[in-house]
């Protein structure tokens, strides 16, 4: 199996925010799906203190060809100046569900 296609995982400040870049990189094709999950209770170190922060965790299926992309959209359109944005391999799954991935994606 290959590994084409890639989870973006990314953090929100708001439900809303989470709806925002989850749909409309689906409707640009960036993605082929998100989820989001939450509130999420996040803990992280910032400007050299540790903060604390309800968040929505935004899941998105892509493939690597399409993630640069799908980065800048996040970029310009995310409110936190330096965003999660993490995206792992999908080295296994369902076949179908994968070719689905890439079938969405296409430009």
């Amino acid at each position: 199996m290959n590994d084409d296609c890639l989870q973006v995982s990314v953090a929100a400040a708001s439900p809303e925010e989470a709806e925002r870049i989850t749909g409309s990189a689906v409707e640009q094709r960036l993605a082929a799906c998100g989820q989001v999950i939450g509130p999420v209770a996040s803990t992280y170190r910032w400007e050299g203190k540790v903060e604390r922060a309800e968040e929505w965790l935004c899941l998105l299926k892509t493939t690597r060809a399409r993630f640069p992309e799908l980065q800048r959209h996040i970029l310009r359109t995310h409110s936190y100046r330096v965003p999660e944005i993490i995206a792992t391999a999908i080295t296994a799954g369902a076949i179908d569900y994968l070719d689905w991935i890439r079938a969405e994606t296409a430009s």
